[in-house]
Order: structure tokens, then C-alpha cells, then sequence
């Protein structure tokens, strides 16, 4: 009697039930970590690979020796970046992408306030046929526009790229759901103090839209940075290609693999510093706007 007592007061507790849900939520934690470590390192890994393969002198590719980091070689940057065509497929890049992120915005803005704040007839009818734009596929719309674009003598040029991809009808809904959140006290006081529409648009709903207009800027610019197909149809010349259609083409013309790399990497350092720019308004943006990606 006396060594069954002794055995029960030595005898280890059973873990209580307390002490299960907290054993279980760092099961989980590593479990979950660990997991997103392995997806940031499938994620990263073909970023490494073209940063690696790009720094490489021209040759035969061998894995895995290939994605060691020597030997090192700048021989590939120095011929992309000293090759004139490449140098002005990033100027129309830039073109491309920077004046129609201005215009996206201008437009949407304008067009989000008037259907978030104003009264007129036809409204609700005109925003939601505007909005079943969304339905229609790029690609069948393409067709038609470049016909219209082709008939206004518009191929080969700026504005021809440019003013078909300013109807955004995304922007639109985004910009109109965020500036119908804003109080209308602020409005309506402005309007007390003489405020004309154009002074309530500058000084009351831009400055109030800066996340929306942060968040929605950097996805633009990532569209039309990264945009082939358009440009491809509307950009027939050597001279009015971009960064992507560009470098597609040194494919066809059995260019190394290290400069087609060294060119990605050119176009991919610039969306890259732009989204570490305006990472703290994409974050604000998208849990205010509900912006997916």
C-alpha cells in the first residue's frame, strides 16, 4: 500500500487541459512557418537563378554549377546597357507607363467622386454599365480598338499606346467605393464656405484619396511596365517597342541567355524600387480599399 502510494505522488501529472491548446498553437506556428519559408524560397528561387545566370559569362548552361555565384562577369549588363535600342525601350517603358498612371488616376478620381458624391439622373444605370466593362475580356476588346487606333493613324505612336488603356474601369469602381466611405459633412461644408466643384475635387478628395491613389498608382504602373500584348499590336517599329516586347525579341534573334537575363533584370529594378516606395500605402490601401492584388 505504502509503494502504490509512493508511485502515485512520484508518478509524472498529466499535461492539463490547459496546456494542450497552447502546446497545439505552437504546433501550428512552426507548422505555418515553415511552410511560408519554403514558399519564400520557391518564390525567390527563379529571382536568384536569373540575378545569377545574368552576372555569368556567355556560355553553355550546366546545373546545378551554373547558380553558384562565380564566376562573375558584367559582360552582359555592359552590352545591354550600352545598346541604344535598349535604352529606348525603356524610354518608351517609362513613357508608357508613367504618363498613363497620371492619366488612370486623373480620370478615375474625377469620374469615382462623381458617382460616389454627386447627383445627377442616370447615375446608378450609367456606373454599373460602366462597371460591366469588367465583364468583357481584354482580348475581345482588342481587335476593335486597334482598328479605331489604326483608322485615327495612331499605330507606331505614344498616343496611340496610351489613351485606350486610360478607361480603367477597376479604378473606377476602387476609387468610387473608397470616396463613398468619406463623411459628407466634409462636402457639404465646403460647399457652405463657396467652395466651386474643382477647389472641393483639389483641396478635400485628392488629399483624402492619397492611399487609394498610392495603392492604385504602384498596380497601374505594374500593368503597364509588365504589359506585352498592346504594345506588341500597336508598336510595330524597332524604335517603339518596349522593355518587354524587346527583349522577347532578342529571343528570335538567338541572343545569349545571359543578356536576355541582364535585360530582365534592367526591367524588373525599377517596378521593384516603385512597389518599396509605396509599400506602406499598398498595405493602407488594400485593407481600406479591399484591393486583391
Amino acid at each position: 500500500m505504502t509503494d502504490v502510494l509512493v508511485r502515485q505522488a512520484t508518478a509524472p501529472a498529466p499535461p492539463s487541459p490547459a496546456r494542450r491548446p497552447r502546446r497545439a498553437g505552437r504546433a501550428w506556428l512552426v507548422g505555418r512557418t515553415v511552410l511560408l519559408v519554403i514558399g519564400a524560397l520557391v518564390t525567390l528561387f527563379p529571382f536568384y537563378a536569373m540575378v545569377v545566370l545574368s552576372f555569368k559569362p556567355a556560355g553553355p548552361v550546366t546545373f546545378p554549377d551554373s547558380l553558384l555565384p562565380w564566376p562573375f562577369s558584367t559582360e552582359a549588363y555592359d552590352q545591354v546597357i550600352g545598346a541604344k535600342s535598349v535604352l529606348r525601350w525603356m524610354w518608351n517603358t517609362v513613357v508608357y507607363s508613367v504618363v498613363s498612371v497620371v492619366g488612370v488616376l486623373l480620370f478615375a478620381s474625377m469620374a469615382g467622386y462623381a458617382f460616389a458624391k454627386k447627383r445627377f439622373p442616370g447615375k446608378e444605370a450609367m456606373f454599373w454599365s460602366f462597371l460591366a466593362m469588367l465583364m468583357v475580356p481584354y482580348h475581345v476588346t482588342m481587335i476593335p480598338t486597334f482598328i479605331v487606333i489604326s483608322q485615327l493613324n495612331g499605330v507606331d505612336t505614344y498616343w496611340g499606346m496610351i489613351v485606350p488603356t486610360l478607361a480603367n474601369a477597376q479604378a473606377v469602381f476602387l476609387m468610387r467605393q473608397f470616396i463613398a466611405s468619406l463623411p459628407d459633412s466634409l462636402f457639404e461644408a465646403a460647399r457652405l464656405d463657396g467652395c466651386s466643384e474643382w477647389r472641393v475635387y483639389v483641396s478635400i478628395v485628392l488629399p483624402l484619396i492619397k492611399p487609394i491613389l498610392a495603392t492604385l498608382g504602384i498596380f497601374v504602373f505594374l500593368w503597364h511596365w509588365n504589359d506585352f500584348l498592346w504594345p506588341l499590336i500597336v508598336g510595330q517599329s524597332l524604335d517603339m517597342r518596349t522593355l518587354t516586347t524587346g527583349i522577347a525579341s532578342l529571343q528570335q534573334e538567338n541572343v545569349a541567355l545571359n543578356m536576355l537575363l541582364a535585360g530582365s533584370v534592367v526591367a524588373f529594378v525599377p517596378i521593384f524600387v516603385a512597389y518599396l516606395i509605396g509599400q506602406r500605402y499598398v498595405t493602407e490601401g488594400v485593407a481600406t480599399s479591399g484591393i486583391k492584388g
